[in-house]
């Protein structure tokens, strides 16, 4: 394949370029900043769409602004280009977030589940309302929904460990919100197993089949780094540190990814305890490694 893709530089771009670089595929970085020239993705057949300007910082007016107009418009300047191209991709992968759903308690949610009417939630409607849009051009659109990615270097643990190996950690609020998360692993070879399979249109929920409470992840990752974890974060000390924002950490989602399991995709890590043990070399695992 040759392969697109926007945020080629963040943490999930990186693992990706470089899995599909050792698969033996061409990859080209694509910047969505700005007006995109239909010819920087001239003999690309396959595009990943994974830009967009970070969510986790304080919601302010600017913020949220941001947050859009890096996901709404920037997905629209990407499908602009696309419908520029004289030859076009065969596919677009265009990532979306498990913040469709927004906090629903323990319940199960699928791909079918309905949207949440808060700012995460009608962002991701229009943040995918956009990537479909190149259907029109007979182009395959997927929108994975992604949660916690879990990796070193990057994602949710960049910003916990810190706290953790100084035995500072500790579960937040309640603890009892669910977390919805994936190994970078699994996410990349999901990434790829729906730029390849032809059956997977729409939402593929990108996230492990076996989510956690706040509680249990928090103790599993102290078990993992073998550090305490008994300092946590009230609830009201997070509301007023990040507003609005605090209720992506102080809500949860119980998401299953239903459509990706249908398909035959196989995680490698199903379980937190054999994901964390990868990444920090634990052997103190009680779940299976796979599915």
């Amino acid at each position: 394949m040759n392969v697109a893709i926007t945020g080629a530089s963040g943490f999930i771009g990186r693992n990706l370029a470089s899995r599909l670089a050792i698969e033996g595929h061409a990859v080209r970085a694509i910047s969505t900043r700005n007006r995109i020239d239909p010819a920087s993705l001239a003999g690309c057949n396959s595009i990943v769409h994974l830009a967009g300007e970070p969510v986790a910082q304080r919601w302010t007016a600017a913020a949220k602004q941001r947050i859009r107009e890096s996901r709404v418009e920037g997905t629209r300047r990407l499908v602009d280009a696309i419908a520029a191209m004289a030859q076009k991709p065969t596919v677009l992968v265009s990532a979306s977030a498990i913040g469709f759903y927004g906090s629903r308690g323990d319940a199960i949610l699928t791909e079918g589940s309905p949207p949440a009417p808060d700012f995460l939630g009608l962002l991701s409607v229009a943040w995918e309302a956009e990537a479909a849009q190149a259907e029109s051009f007979d182009v395959r659109v997927v929108n994975p929904r992604i949660g916690v990615v879990l990796g070193l270097g990057g994602g949710a643990l960049k910003a916990m460990l810190p706290a953790y190996r100084l035995g500072a950690g500790g579960k937040i609020g309640s603890g009892r919100q669910w977390m919805s998360w994936i190994h970078v692993d699994d996410l990349v070879a999901l990434i790829v197993f729906a730029l390849t399979d032809q059956r997977l249109r729409g939402p593929v929920n990108a996230t492990a089949p076996n989510p956690v409470t706040n509680a249990d992840f928090t103790r599993a990752l102290a078990r993992a780094l073998r550090r305490p974890a008994i300092l946590p974060v009230p609830g009201f000390a997070l509301k007023l540190a990040m507003g609005e924002m605090s209720s992506m950490l102080l809500g949860g989602q119980r998401v299953i990814p239903r459509v990706a399991l249908d398909a035959g995709f196989k995680f490698r890590y199903s379980e937190l305890d054999s994901a964390l043990a990868a990444l920090f070399g634990s052997h103190s695992t009680s779940g299976t490694p796979s599915m």
